[in-house]
């Protein structure tokens, strides 16, 4: 009988992978004796330092949180450029605003699906993992359990500031914005997708078997002195999937195999390991150099990723990059989208830790994010709760049940970079759609146009005056929109659309990037909060 072919994929990548961990097992093994204890990924992490195997002792829970909150009363941010992928494609300055949106909703409809698809499987997988192991995804080595724990490694002082540069993308499978980091000693640049929706940082690996097309060549890990493979003793493999979860590791000093998949056919399979990744601040010359972060070498990757060579994933799961780097710069990310008309040059940002001029901002508020106690499902995304919709000052008779989150996984609202236009489940997109109809008169619309509605004709309109737009959320938050973050204006076509849609054959609602242009957007996750405030980007 025929094996199916993910079955087989998923054989031969565990194979190959053992073949190479057998075969590289001098070069890239440590010292295990010098490893830190516990789980706690931020503790692993050291900024221009090496491992820490200092021990711990007390009560480790009070230890590691009384470190993080050191850390982040002393440490300044780290501020970091952000490129806009479309601004790096050649093609991308012959393109009419009418073709881009055609490509955003595009790439859109497969980032939904993909979002959708990986809720859903996520919750299959944790309920099976935990009823077949016992644990969160643990791994067995030699016929014993590893069970991960927990122990604080006095995080370093910094004095610095780090800040990345942005881009957005053209990526169908994830996220709209790349950042430049360089990765091993000596340093290489490579370009990475930043997603909130997901967890796993990796790269493409040489030899890579089976990968996409990247601008540059693969990482080679034979070629930097700082690389090092997470073996299969190390607690911290309990934290990825294997690609055969119902194999075990066949000895404590192979490398720790892990699969990655994004739920649209794209995926990434390699070895885990940790290297040095280096991002450059926005003072000229100056960069900071972040030791021993977590990440997947893939040597099987496949997916919509062209162009760039990996990903960096800011969910609030332990592996993401945020998480990391909790223990240098504190529970808190922020970042700052420009528009879509600023000049080319003019860079979003991306911040870690406690950006004093936005805590200081008048206008900063903030809302909630949606907390399921001990359930996986709001373990990566970013959930918020909706109360009300506000369009021209008037709330819509919008069913309180359409906004909710379900323990099943189902519904809800989340807020997220990689995607570029906001979703809203069918019965909601609806109500909005109509309230927009009745309340706009002043211009023609046209039927029929393509993707977005209502669009209307504004040829010859100077000032254009549309309602206004808000939403509300169930602790009293509300953020207010100016109209360039809910309208989009397709010239030379001069109509005026809409920018938002229905979630298609989903209750899941989004709040995607183009909302969060020009608004700094913080990510509390000490408060468990999101915060937003109006900014002019381009000056942050």
């Amino acid at each position: 009988m025929a094996l199916p072919w993910k079955l087989k994929f998923f054989l031969v990548s565990l194979v190959v992978v053992s073949l190479l961990s057998v075969h590289t097992a001098d070069a890239s093994s440590f010292n295990l004796s010098t490893l830190i204890r516990g789980i706690e990924l931020p503790a692993y992490l050291s900024l221009n330092s090496g491992p820490d195997s200092s021990s711990c002792d007390g009560n480790l829970e009070t230890e590691q949180k009384s470190r993080e909150e050191t850390t982040a009363d002393t440490a300044m941010p780290l501020k970091l450029h952000l490129n806009h992928r479309v601004a790096r494609e050649p093609s991308s300055s012959h393109k009419t605003k009418k073709q881009t949106l055609h490509e955003s909703t595009y790439r859109d409809t497969f980032r939904i699906q993909t979002l959708i698809t990986r809720i859903t499987e996520r919750k299959n997988r944790d309920s099976a993992s935990r009823a077949a192991l016992g644990i969160n995804l643990g791994r067995k080595v030699g016929g014993a359990q590893i069970t991960p724990t927990t122990a604080p490694v006095p995080a370093p002082q910094l004095n610095g500031q780090l800040m990345a540069t942005l881009e957005s993308g053209v990526s169908l499978g994830s996220g709209e914005y790349l950042m430049d980091v360089f990765i091993g000693t000596p340093a290489r640049h490579f370009s990475l997708i930043l997603d909130t929706g997901s967890d796993l940082n990796w790269i493409q690996c040489a030899p890579c078997f089976d990968c996409f097309e990247q601008s540059g060549p693969y990482y080679d890990p034979a070629q930097s002195a700082s690389y090092r493979n997470v073996s299969c003793s190390d607690p911290r493999c309990g934290l990825v999937s294997a690609p055969d979860p119902t194999r075990p590791c066949h000895g404590p000093t192979q490398s720790c195999p892990y699969f990655y998949w994004y739920g649209d056919k794209s995926n990434t399979t390699g070895d885990l390991a940790l290297e040095t990744f280096t991002v450059n601040l926005t003072a000229p010359g100056d960069s900071h150099s972040i030791e021993n972060l977590i990440f997947g070498c893939g040597h099987w990757n496949r997916g919509l990723f062209h162009g760039a060579a990996g990903l960096l994933g800011l969910g609030r799961g332990q592996l993401s990059f945020a998480s990391q780097l909790r223990s240098l710069y504190g529970h808190t990310f922020s970042y700052c989208l420009v528009d879509r008309n600023s000049d080319l040059n003019v860079s979003s940002k991306l911040i870690f830790g406690e950006d004093k001029d936005l805590l200081g901002h008048p206008e900063l508020n903030y809302t909630s994010f949606v907390s399921m106690g001990n359930d996986n499902l709001t373990d990566t995304f970013y959930y918020v709760k909706v109360k009300n919709i506000i369009v021209g000052g008037d709330k819509l008779s919008i069913p309180d049940k359409t906004w909710e989150l379900s323990k099943d996984g189902i519904g809800g609202t989340i807020i997220d970079s990689g995607t570029t236009l906001s979703y809203f489940s069918d019965p909601a997109y609806a109500i909005i759609r109509e309230a927009f109809v009745k309340q706009i008169n002043a211009y023609p619309l046209i039927e029929d146009f393509p993707i977005l509605s209502p669009c209307y004709n504004i040829s010859g309109v100077e000032k254009v005056d549309l309602p206004s737009f808000a939403i509300e959320f169930a602790d009293g938050a509300v953020w207010n929109f100016p109209t360039e973050n809910y309208f989009i204006r397709l010239d030379p076509d001069e109509v005026m659309c809409l920018a938002i849609l229905g979630t298609p054959q989903s209750s899941l609602s989004i709040i995607g990037n183009y909302q969060q242009q020009n608004f700094h957007i913080l990510y509390d996750l000490k408060q468990d909060r999101l915060g937003f405030a109006p900014m002019r980007c381009a000056e942050v």
